[in-house]
């Protein structure tokens, strides 16, 4: 089926407004791309730390886009013509509607639906670590470790600069005598990329129950479910052991937060590997590390990201 793209440049305030036409007019669900949900008035210790420049560059902090798609079947030019003139009547009830445009583009749903697939192919994260989506071909190279993981509901393909570091730092430090917790596991791709590396048992924890779900489904196809363990909850409620390596790719504050209670989760020689850090906050996370007992081995920097290795005193 081919269906038509319709993008409307307005304002935040006549967001709602004009939503609400395009439902009345039978055009479906919409989204909303307004740089100004991102514009955060006031921080709080669990905000984001980043946000992508690229949702600013597609309208500019003044504009915000909004679109629908409306099937082949229905007379797409009648119906555009109708929401151009509902949306040229809000200034009259106080509304500002910005340039207030309109414009239209065809996608068909074949092209669509697989797309996306073209921006994923297979990727050797470190020296031994392959991640591959499960559609392409790979030849297997000696020493190469593949991980196949398709995009999908969990952070974590290996592509992403806070994933692969955590990655090369696992080459690093996991071996077959080595128990490794990953909290807050997403995709399950640092538990997985573990048990290929030989560990001899791994822990993997998520508040996020689809994240739970979505682990464990990839355990499986790789075929690491004998030696990962996938669990609901915090680090405090998955483990009631210590480990050699604990891995953390979350966010600064929160690793800030881990680092009061990580020690008594990890081996006298064990290793932490966090990630998940902005370069602006690698002074903060360092400094709660050492407050809590630990000594910085290593600051790795790849991007606008961070991962710190860190190991008891």
């Amino acid at each position: 089926m081919n269906w038509t793209e319709v993008t409307i440049k307005t304002t935040t305030e006549a967001v709602e407004a004009i939503s609400n036409i395009l439902m009345e007019e039978r055009c479906g669900g919409v989204m909303i791309e307004d740089p100004k949900d991102f514009l955060f008035q006031k921080k709080n210790e669990l905000d984001w730390d980043y946000v992508e420049e690229e949702v600013f560059n597609k309208s500019g902090q003044d504009g915000v886009l909004i679109k629908t798609y409306i099937p082949e079947e229905r007379n797409v030019l009648e119906l555009i013509e109708t929401v151009k003139a509902r949306i040229s009547l809000l200034p009259s009830f106080g509304l500002d509607i910005g340039e207030g445009s309109v414009s239209l583009s065809n996608v068909n749903e074949s092209d669509w639906a697989n797309e996306w697939k073209k921006y994923y192919k297979p990727t050797k994260v470190g020296k031994k670590i392959v991640v591959k989506p499960s559609w392409e071909d790979y030849e297997k190279q000696e020493g190469d470790l593949i991980i196949e993981l398709d995009p999908g509901m969990a952070f974590g393909t290996g592509t992403h600069e806070t994933t692969s570091m955590c990655i090369r730092e696992l080459e690093n430090y996991v071996d077959e005598t080595k128990t490794v917790f990953d909290i807050g596991c997403g995709s399950g791709i640092l538990a997985i990329a573990a048990a290929q590396l030989g560990a001899k048992e791994v822990v993997a924890g998520d508040l996020d129950e689809v994240a739970v779900k979505v682990s464990k489904e990839n355990c499986e196809i790789n075929h690491v479910s004998d030696k990962v363990v996938v669990k609901h909850g915090s680090l405090f409620e998955v483990v009631d052991s210590k480990a050699d390596v604990i891995v953390a790719n979350i966010i600064a504050d929160i690793i800030k937060i881990l680092a009061k209670d990580v020690s008594k989760f990890l081996k006298e020689d064990g290793v932490f590997i966090s990630s998940g850090i902005i370069l602006a906050k690698i002074d903060e996370v360092c400094e709660a590390l050492e407050e809590n007992g630990f000594e910085i081995v290593k600051v790795e920097r790849l991007g606008e990201w961070s991962a710190i290795v860190s190991k008891l005193k």
